[in-house]
This record gives structure tokens, sequence and C-alpha cells, in this order.
């Protein structure tokens, strides 16, 4: 866990307008429960969470808005899937709004085929009862595995993502933006990009440190060093990348609700780095407050 004086800054979380368990409201009250100053609701390819999570901001709470973009670097083969935090860009940005939704939609479209897969296995799940149980939220593989929790078929989302479940038998590939395009049209929005868990290798294949230097140079801000999906080793490996191109660095707790066992505010971003983010932004007036 991060320790630091000052206010607790945490700029990765998620609500039910993607795959979080927490509503945008109860995501900002349980942020100030967690006596956390600073949070950033990112859910996946969207801003649908950003207005309830703004009326009901608890007294004191700042609200950095932003999303977690679902990207790929079509550099190596297969191409490599990454995550791109977006903070405080323009939601109403054109070409940044068509790029989300057709993102959304396809990240729907291979739901319904992966569950079309299951269900020729004789697995019984209903997709109409996954996209009821996601509430409007953008769907994705979580909701798969919450609905195969749900049917007894798996104890856990970590047993539903194995290679017998999501993670291998019934994966698909799914359409993303290209990680060049994502960074100049988050910077075209207004916006400051930073790279979610960078070197995060337990997930699986990372980029190489190239590729991030090319990325710095096309206006990517920053990485997000401390994270519970990075070793001590990573951590200090991007802190140490992130030193060398003058990038900032963040640290977030990446919350997901119950279907993640990590607690909002167990990692936390440095105060200079959350002001310069706020410095870089030109989409978004302020940052809005409880």
């Amino acid at each position: 866990m991060t320790s630091r004086t000052g206010p607790r800054i945490d700029l990765h979380a998620h609500s039910t307008a993607s795959d979080g368990t927490l509503s945008p409201a109860e995501l900002v009250r349980a942020a100030a429960d967690a006596g956390l100053d600073v949070v950033a609701i990112t859910d996946h390819d969207t801003a649908a969470g950003w207005a309830p999570a703004v009326a009901a901001l608890p007294p004191g709470l700042r609200l950095v808005r932003g999303a977690e973009l679902s990207c790929r670097w079509f550099g190596a083969d297969p191409p490599v899937p990454l995550h791109l935090l977006a903070y405080l860009f323009d939601p109403a940005h054109p070409e940044l709004v068509a790029e989300l939704a057709r993102v959304r939609a396809a990240r729907e479209a291979r739901g319904e085929r992966i569950v079309d897969l299951l269900r020729a296995d004789g697995v019984d799940i209903s997709w109409s009862e996954i996209l009821t149980a996601a509430g409007g939220g953008t769907v994705g593989r979580p909701h798969i595995a919450q609905a195969l929790i749900r049917a007894g078929l798996v104890a856990s989302t970590s047993e539903a993502f194995g290679p017998d479940w999501l993670g291998e038998r019934y994966r698909l590939p799914k359409e993303d933006i290209d990680v060049f395009h994502a960074v100049r049209l988050v910077r075209a929005a207004g916006g400051v990009p930073v790279f979610a868990h960078p070197r995060a290798t337990r997930r699986g294949r990372v980029v190489p440190d190239e590729l991030i230097v090319e990325l710095a140079a096309a206006g990517l801000a920053g990485l997000e060093a401390d994270h519970e999906d990075h070793s001590p080793e990573e951590r200090q490996h991007v802190r140490a990348l992130a030193a060398d191109l003058g990038l900032l660095v963040t640290g977030s707790s990446d919350f997901h609700g119950t279907h993640k066992t990590v607690r909002l505010g167990a990692f936390t971003t440095h105060p200079e780095a959350y002001e310069r983010i706020v410095a870089e932004a030109s989409g978004v007036t302020g940052i809005a407050s409880g």
C-alpha cells in the first residue's frame, strides 16, 4: 500500500457504467468513506457515469472525470491489447465519441457471440439476463463471468477468467482503438492520456519500452506505476522509465467493487502528478467538487 502525507488521490475506479459493482453515486460515497480526497471515475470506453457521480458527490470529495480506453498495439503479431486512461477530456468531442461508440458496440457483439458459444456447449446462461444485470453499462466479459457464478458453474471471477472458460476456451478477439490513434484523440479532445498498468506481466504480454518512448513523443502524459498487478520490480521499472521520459507517474486501485478484492485507495497518486494532469487538461472545465 502506498503511504503519503497530503491528499489521498485514487485515479482509476470503475462503476456499473462499465464493469464495476457500485453505481456511480455509490462509488463516490465509497471513495469518501475510504478517506479519499480525489477519485477518478474511469469506466471502460464510456463517460456515462460522470453525471450521476457529480450529482452525488459528498462534501469535500473532488471527482476527476475520465475513462479507460480499450486499445491495441499493432506492432506485434498478434497485436498486444492495452488500456489507456483518459482524464478530463471533452465528452462531446465528435471523433472520440464515435470511436468509443464503435468499441462499445463491438464489445457487446463479442459478448453475445461468447454466450452463443457457451450455450452451444450446453452452458445454460442467458444473454438477455446478462444485459439486464449490466443495467445499461458497457457489457464485457466480467458480466459473463458473473452469469457463470450465478449459474453455479464457477466459484469466482478469477476462475471464470481461467483457461477453461473466458480466459482461453471461450475467448474471442475484440475490436480496440489503435493506441497511437487513441493518444491523439484524447489530446484532441483536451484530455490527458496515461498508460494503465503498462508492465503487468501477470495479465499477459506487455509492450516494449520502445513503444512507450514512441507514445511519449505522440502525446502520452504518464504511466500508472503503483497498481496491484505490478510487482515491486515492475513498479520500479515503470518509475525509472517515466523519469527518463519526463512522464508523470500515477498510482491507483483499479477498483471494481466485488469483482476484485482491491480496495479504494489501496494505491494512490502523488499530488504533484494530479496537479500536472489538471494543468494539462483543456477538455473539461475544472474538477467537480462536492
